[in-house]
């Protein structure tokens, strides 16, 4: 855990918890990064932390009394974010009555994080990349030029550099932004950490709760908390964690509820989240008479495959792991069989 200071006077707690040793090399080089004025792109799944690792890299900086603003691009029309980053001018467009200070000038002297950086128009990236090359921008129907200083993160779950090669990102602004790229491990490369956060998120919901005693994991619970795909990350275990505390008649936790849609009134069939490892996929072809080997082996393995999609959410390098496949295991035999299993998609 570490404790810094948002603005004078008003402390701020980020949580980071780990000790494996993917999260400790992680942290490690974020330390070293933090303190060096310079744009750094976070890249990591959904659910990895990537806001939480923005702010530590804002409070162990130099400008740890200034202020963070930050900004999620997937949130806004493409027609917003251009106003709600530069700010406008009155009469910039309908609706603007008065001079209104965007993000950028909000995070001067401070940090400015730009989480799902590839929802970014084309037209904004080349305001930024005029931002972070020499620290001016115009205000929306402005003309005189805005000085800020700012030092820049960004955080994607996205091929930036494939983006990049399409066309649908500048070259110029990635090269800037990455004066150094982190990549935050995911939680299934961080098994050492699972029952450490588990035990963490048990003991603030029962806290939040009124409870006094610290929620305990039956042995069954903690095989299954350790042997889970968690294609959801850090924040589908907080989920997970919190539902069964507050699910719980005592101090035990004895069950888990991994998939919250499954109900006998859901509308579609619902998606099969078996909390074990790839040995809970049960997909053997029915044998009766005579049996042709071939037929029936990729009958088999195009059943492995379909159900492990399912069970990930159809994220095809979580369906590998799942199955104990490397990725380029799994993307050889999804183009064998790809056609049969179109219905997954």
């Amino acid at each position: 855990m570490v404790e810094a200071a948002g603005t004078p006077g008003m402390p701020v707690t980020v949580d980071a918890l780990g000790i494996s040793e993917a999260f400790l090399n992680f942290q490690e080089h974020l330390s070293r990064v933090a303190v060096v004025n310079r744009p750094v792109l976070l890249v990591g799944e959904r659910g990895t932390g990537k806001e939480l690792a923005a702010k530590r890299l804002h409070y162990l900086s130099r400008r740890w009394d200034g202020p963070l603003v930050a900004l999620n691009c997937a949130a806004l029309a493409p027609t917003l974010i251009e106003s709600e980053l530069f700010g406008n001018e009155p009469g910039a467009f309908t609706g603007a009555v008065a001079r209104r200070h965007g993000r950028f000038e909000a995070a001067g002297g401070g940090t400015l994080f730009l989480d799902e950086l590839g929802n970014i128009p084309l037209f904004v990236q080349e305001k930024i990349l005029r931002v972070v090359e020499y620290g001016v921008f115009e205000r929306v129907g402005g003309s005189e030029p805005v000085s800020v200083d700012v030092r820049l993160l960004g955080a994607t779950n996205v091929d930036l550099p494939a983006l990049a090669a399409t066309g649908r990102f500048m070259r110029d602004l990635l090269d800037r932004l990455s004066f150094e790229v982190l990549f935050l491990p995911p939680l299934r490369e961080r098994r050492e950490d699972i029952l450490l956060l588990a035990h963490h998120f048990a003991a603030r919901m029962a806290m939040e709760l009124g409870s006094t005693e610290t929620p305990e994991f039956s042995p069954a619970v903690k095989a299954q908390l350790e042997h889970y795909a968690w294609p959801g990350n850090i924040r589908e275990l907080k989920n997970v964690v919190e539902r069964a505390v507050y699910r719980a008649e005592g101090r035990v936790v004895n069950t888990l509820c991994f998939e919250p849609f499954i109900s006998p009134f859901a509308r579609s069939e619902p998606v099969h989240a078996a909390p074990k490892g790839p040995t809970s996929i049960s997909t053997s072809p029915e044998i009766s008479g005579k049996t042709n080997f071939r037929e029936a082996v990729e009958t088999y393995e195009i059943g492995l495959l379909r159900d492990s999609l399912r069970y990930c959410r159809h994220h095809q390098r979580d369906a590998a792991a799942y199955l104990g496949l490397t990725y380029h295991q799994f993307r050889g035999l999804y183009r064998k069989y790809e056609r049969r299993l179109m219905d997954v998609e």
